[in-house]
């Protein structure tokens, strides 16, 4: 794995390169670099997930929860013109690649910044996420308690988790946490579950 890709400031040395993610709707050619999440090639469970999601919300504010270099994101922003598209990560070197990376895919409705500069009164149509893992069960959980409240009414989030990391039991969790959570697609190992909002009035 080399160094956390959950730093906010990764010590490697910069080692830049490219990548190119290949869907059925678009092809993007994405900058990378050392010291963030899968800088040789589009993570699998990325590429599951874009490959068997819904189509996002045509308008309103979108999502990519741990954006890194910005592959969902972009296709979020891609797909949904008319959408306002935010992708967070705690990275600094992935945020700067993926500015580079909207930049020159010609998109001006995407955006991102550090997740703690978030405007907490956001609330989002849509949240993609292929979730960090292996920063721990208690702190992926404190993640996404902090963001999935702040799904808009009707919205939903859509998550790819490996198998063997946990994804049957973070689906029982985050149903058990209030989120009425199913699983869309299975391919390769990997799981894509769709989270709803929490029922009106629930308390946990």
């Amino acid at each position: 794995m080399g160094e956390h890709y959950f730093a906010g400031r990764p010590d490697a040395a910069s080692r830049r390169r490219t990548v190119d993610l290949v869907l059925p709707d678009l092809h993007l050619r994405l900058a990378t670099d050392s010291g963030v999440f899968s800088p040789d090639r589009v993570d699998p469970g990325t590429r599951v997930l874009l490959e068997t999601v819904p189509a996002p919300p045509a308008t309103g504010d979108l999502l990519d929860l741990g954006c890194g270099y910005g592959p969902i994101a972009i296709t979020m922003a891609k797909r949904s013109p008319q959408a306002r598209v935010l992708g967070v990560d705690v990275n600094q070197r992935a945020l700067g690649l993926a500015g580079e990376n909207a930049k020159a895919a010609g998109l001006d409705n995407v955006r991102f910044s550090l997740a703690d500069e978030t405007d907490p009164g956001l609330r989002f149509a849509a949240i993609w996420s292929n979730p960090p893992i292996r920063i721990g069960k208690a702190a992926l959980h404190d993640l996404l308690l902090t963001w999935l409240p702040r799904l808009a009414p009707g919205g939903h989030a859509h998550l790819v988790v490996q198998k063997h990391l946990g994804s049957d039991s973070l689906q029982k969790w985050l149903t058990g946490q209030g989120f009425p959570t199913e699983r869309i697609a299975s391919r390769s190992a990997y799981r894509v579950l769709r989270v709803a909002t929490r029922p009106e009035g629930h308390t946990r």
